[in-house]
């Protein structure tokens, strides 16, 4: 057992303002070391997930049972954290690689190259830009929060039927049905808010 964690766990438990900031000196830079070396040198992010991993820490102090260090104990939090952050930024680098083929594709970069030049720029072009962005959102906020759930997963996320299975606990039967059925109702709501293109139907 590591009786001075217990201690000052039990201080932390008690809001002893001095024990407060004996953990995050000693802690803080200890985990920042740990982490920094994980995420490439990037401090920063470094920083935040060091933070994050202390505030969780923090709250699940009446978890802590002294069979591990608390520096030990912590590490285990930072891991979930990092694990988290690498998580994240595999699905910000998917978006932007979907998006780069979707302006790769042969029909809606001569959609693009159509544009005039400074088009884009034009106030009336960034109002329809955001006016579909909302119509968008709008059609998702219209839907059953499960349908909506499910398509972000799917399309967002970029998740496998499968994936998602695992991630809402039920069977890829079942994902498949909820699918079909949730871009089934997209296009419904879709037709109402959406504007077709050219104004036609």
């Amino acid at each position: 057992m590591h009786a001075e964690d217990i201690k000052l766990v039990g201080r932390l438990m008690s809001r002893d303002q001095a024990a407060f900031q004996e953990f995050f000196d000693d802690y803080f830079p200890r985990l920042f070391r740990f982490t920094v070396r994980r995420v490439g040198d990037d401090p920063e992010a470094a920083r935040d997930i060091v933070q994050a991993a202390l505030t969780r820490g923090v709250r699940r102090l009446e978890t802590y049972r002294g069979e591990a260090s608390l520096f030990t104990w912590l590490c285990q939090i930072t891991r979930r954290e990092l694990s988290d952050h690498l998580a994240r930024l595999t699905r910000e680098r998917t978006y932007v690689h979907r998006l780069v083929e979707l302006e790769d594709d042969p029909n809606n970069r001569a959609i693009l190259e159509s544009i005039p030049a400074d088009a884009a720029c034009e106030p009336e072009a960034v109002a329809q830009r955001e006016d579909l962005a909302a119509r968008v959102h709008a059609a998702l906020d219209y839907l059953p929060s499960r349908y909506a759930k499910v398509l972000e997963l799917k399309y967002l996320e970029d998740l496998s039927v499968e994936a998602i299975a695992a991630r809402l606990g039920v069977s890829v039967i079942s994902v498949q049905s909820l699918l079909a059925r949730a871009r089934q109702a997209f296009r419904e709501v879709g037709s109402a808010l959406l504007p077709s293109p050219g104004g036609a139907k």
